[in-house]
């Protein structure tokens, strides 16, 4: 199923500095390209910014792999049998699991390649200052997106991860430092995400060709979570969220996706591939039939009913089902339970599954495979024919404009403003027609939060975590098992699916950084705290 895909260590990657364009730059046949050789003209500035981006279509990052460490949440369960990823659901992985390591290196890749573009936009010759503006704002911004998801998956209170940056004058000379605290990293991640905001343009001025790029809502939108998340350890830092939340609306232009006739449709409609580039994106996986993220792919029903070649993992809980409240269609969307009906590839189907291992599936990122006619795959244009890399024309939203009305619900509601709440948080709820909550608490937010943008790259995991509710990580998980598994009406019965599990906040709020890691660096690298 995996793309062969050759990774390099973190090492590697800060250790060659700017000479590690020679193994990255397109060359003159049979010459080692020279960094002034590079950057000669807009065109290459375009060329090095271009590829930053590749690495988010990998299947070690938003294909697949970086989704292990959320799938240890109370929301989700592995689905089939895999070793690693059970170690990683269970809190018990070595940290030399595939699912950690390429994640970890293809980050700090990118990570560097953005390091690149930073030290050399500015010795370009022959470029305008529009081309140069650009190619910098979107590399602050990819080096600060990449940071923000290597801090929090394995940055700790007591301990940072390596970072250096192409403006200290050491960088390409020494190992990356390891700094004191995440909550540094979060400063450096702040600080590069302002610089993107400033230098990038809005989405809207975007070109077809160009809208996968990085923008200055989306910029905002990670110093949003970056805040939240540093909050954690500085109350102060809510403070600084609802203003960022409101140059979002007002000065982004984002806006939830309504007027769809019902708020099943509403919903649903963000989910689809004419919304890619709707009102509500902030940020996604770019995606099409021949690349992109494989997650709809994997989620699907392994094998796909002989149809299709899905991979069947990350299958909803039955707390997840069961968190929705009466009249909510966002339930529906999201999860598809035994007897839903959903059209599969032109013909309307009843759901059941011969391998949930919860009796739910994901129901999301359904829409590419409604496509087709008389059950046939190969009627499907909107799907990678080759099931080996089930990739669809849906983006993958990594962040969409809900998420900042929840952050900003969440920041009032934390600095005691419950009142100043309600608006942001039924903005929400009013799209999907439930009622408002008034003078709403934080366990209100953590129930629209969780049903909002269940079985998405939000991270459920560290919303738990950020917030104290290990007995949530901790509580045995449940499924609906039906007496016939090939029978969409089947009578079902609740059972255990997975086990108590042993989360130790002493130990697991960050993940292992891989023992090889460690050793390669002779000492300079110190494992995560508790591990």
């Amino acid at each position: 199923m995996k793309k062969k895909i050759i990774y390099i260590s973190l090492l590697a990657a800060v250790m060659g500095g700017m000479s590690a364009c020679n193994k990255w730059v397109d060359s003159k046949p049979y010459g080692a390209p020279s960094t002034a050789y590079f950057w000669q003209s807009d065109n290459d500035l375009r060329k090095a910014t271009n590829d930053m981006y590749v690495a988010m279509r990998y299947e070690s990052t938003w294909g697949r792999d970086l989704f292990w460490v959320q799938d240890a949440s109370d929301d989700l369960v592995v689905g089939r049998p895999k070793a690693d990823g059970e170690n990683i659901k269970n809190f018990i992985p070595s940290g030399r699991e595939g699912y950690l390591t390429s994640g970890w290196n293809d980050l700090y890749r990118t990570l560097n390649r953005a390091n690149q573009v930073i030290a050399g936009v500015p010795t370009s010759k022959n470029t305008t200052e529009a081309a140069r503006n650009q190619a910098l704002g979107e590399a602050y911004f990819m080096r600060g997106f990449t940071h923000f998801w290597i801090a929090y998956l394995w940055g700790h209170k007591n301990q940072g991860v390596p970072f250096d940056a192409a403006e200290n004058p050491e960088f390409g000379k020494r190992m990356a430092p390891q700094l004191p605290s995440v909550t540094d990293d979060y400063a450096q991640i702040i600080s590069d995400l302002q610089k993107a905001a400033d230098l990038l343009p809005t989405f809207e001025t975007y070109s077809a060709d160009n809208q996968g790029r990085a923008h200055k809502a989306a910029a905002w939108g990670y110093m949003v979570k970056t805040y939240a998340y540093w909050a954690q350890y500085d109350a102060s830092k809510w403070a600084l969220i609802p203003a960022l939340c409101d140059k979002i609306k007002n000065e982004g232009h984002r806006a939830l996706v309504q007027g769809k006739g019902s708020g099943k449709e509403n919903y649903r409609s963000v989910f689809t591939i004419a919304n890619n580039w709707s009102t509500e994106y902030i940020w996604s996986v770019t995606s099409g039939v021949q690349g992109g993220s494989e997650f709809p792919g994997v989620v699907l029903e392994n094998t796909g009913w002989n149809i299709y070649n899905g991979w069947g993992y990350f299958q909803p809980t039955a707390e997840l089902y069961d968190e929705y409240e009466e009249g909510d269609p966002r339930r529906e969307v999201t999860i598809l339970n035994y007897g839903d009906k959903f059209t599969y590839f032109g013909e309307e189907r009843e759901y059941w599954s011969n391998n949930s291992l919860s009796g739910f599936q994901m129901n999301k990122y359904m829409e590419p495979y409604t496509y087709g006619k008389d059950g046939k795959s190969s009627s499907n244009t909107y799907i990678n024919q080759n099931g080996d890399y089930p990739t669809t024309a849906l983006n993958l939203p990594l962040m969409r404009y809900a998420e900042i009305l929840l952050f900003k619900a969440e920041a009032l509601i934390q600095q005691g403003k419950n009142g100043e709440a309600e608006a942001p948080l039924n903005e929400v709820r009013s799209r999907v027609g439930l009622t408002p909550v008034v003078n709403p608490t934080m366990n209100d937010l953590k129930h629209e939060r969780r049903v909002e943008l269940a079985c998405e790259w939000t991270d459920r995991l560290q919303d738990l975590k950020r917030w104290g509710d290990y007995d949530k990580i901790n509580a045995p998980l449940h499924g609906r098992i039906h007496a016939n598994k090939s029978d969409s009406q089947s009578p079902y019965t609740i059972q255990v699916i997975w086990p108590k599990r042993n989360f130790d906040p002493a130990k697991h709020m960050a993940w292992p950084i891989s023992p090889d890691e460690i050793s390669r660096s002779n000492g300079t690298y110190k494992q995560t705290p508790g591990w």
